[in-house]
């Protein structure tokens, strides 16, 4: 039987919190036909032995590799033909009820092409999964000398992310990866993720694409998901180098989709901001390895975007 939901999870050393994930797959099911898709990247913890032992209760696609997100993703994809996805991280849990919200909401209008739930953290507390994308000079700016301590409230959750409370339905620009509902449709119509970035921004490119294509993107605070966030990432990396990886992609979204005049605008403002930062921290005696990490970046990527005729993305 055709499925109309393929949900889609891509593992990577994910042990307990994958166990926890499908568990609660079958503790809350959609109502609709539905095929849970597991894409392991060359799982060494033991979480590929227990895929394998799952049987047909999901569709497995083992790579020899870790090939990154997005690519697992676009191999999903390319695996069912269900004309909704659903992607979830491997170490986040669905309540009951959030994927027949999901649904629900996708099937209201042809123009929805995506749907995020609200996310809360383990302790029960809000993750904020709604973003401006791509960021600008004002904003960064705003944030970082806490000026929208001075904006009236309306404007400040204009700003979203930590900003903005996730209380009410949103058409918006930028929605978590970590769940998130997808139309085929969207997918034929703009393609999959692009591959050239492994993990980190891969999400904030695809939504650029999509509203840029016209399709909307809704969050949809009554469908509930809890995300562990980054239980998989800290085996891979330290801190550092996950803000490093985080850095990376930000700054690729930016050399393929942003003009080479707003690109140099945000990176001379970043820099700015962050050799600020130093100064106070400095000032504070304060701890300067993220910092400075963060002001190297920027620097790197300014040099390389004023010196290239067209950096390669």
């Amino acid at each position: 039987m055709q499925s109309d939901l393929a949900i889609i999870i891509v593992n990577w050393n994910g042990g307990d919190f994958l166990r926890r994930c499908l568990a609660s797959l079958d503790q809350f099911p959609p109502q609709v036909q539905y095929t849970i898709v597991v894409v392991d990247n060359a799982s060494s913890d033991g979480s590929r032995d227990w895929l394998d032992s799952l049987g047909d209760r999901i569709r497995l696609i083992a790579n020899k590799e870790n090939v990154g997100f997005g690519r697992a993703n676009n191999q999903a994809f390319a695996a069912t033909d269900a004309p909704l996805l659903f992607l979830l991280n491997s170490d986040a849990e669905v309540h009951e009820g959030t994927l027949d919200t999901l649904v629900a909401t996708i099937n209201e209008s042809e123009k929805i092409g995506a749907v995020g739930p609200r996310l809360l953290n383990t302790d029960g507390t809000l993750q904020p999964s709604v973003w401006r994308n791509p960021p600008s000079p004002g904003e960064m700016i705003v944030i970082a000398f806490g000026l929208f301590r001075l904006l009236p409230k309306r404007q400040r959750e204009s700003l979203l992310g930590i900003h903005w409370d996730h209380s009410h339905r949103l058409s918006a620009h930028m929605l978590s990866a970590a769940a998130l509902l997808l139309k085929r449709k969207v997918i034929e119509d703009v393609g999959g993720f692009d591959e050239r970035f492994h993990m980190y921004g891969e999400d904030n490119e695809l939504a650029l694409r999509m509203v840029r294509s016209g399709w909307l993107m809704l969050f949809e605070p009554k469908a509930t998901v809890t995300h562990h966030a980054g239980k998989s990432t800290e085996r891979r990396w330290s801190d550092l180098e996950k803000l490093a990886k985080k850095y990376e992609g930000f700054f690729r979204l930016q050399r393929i989709h942003l003009s080479r005049g707003a690109a140099v605008a945000n990176l001379m403002t970043g820099y700015g901001l962050a050799t600020i930062r130093q100064v106070w921290l400095t000032l504070r005696r304060r701890p300067l390895e993220e910092n400075r990490l963060v002001r190297r970046l920027y620097g790197d990527e300014l040099r390389q975007m004023l010196s290239a005729t067209k950096p390669n993305a």
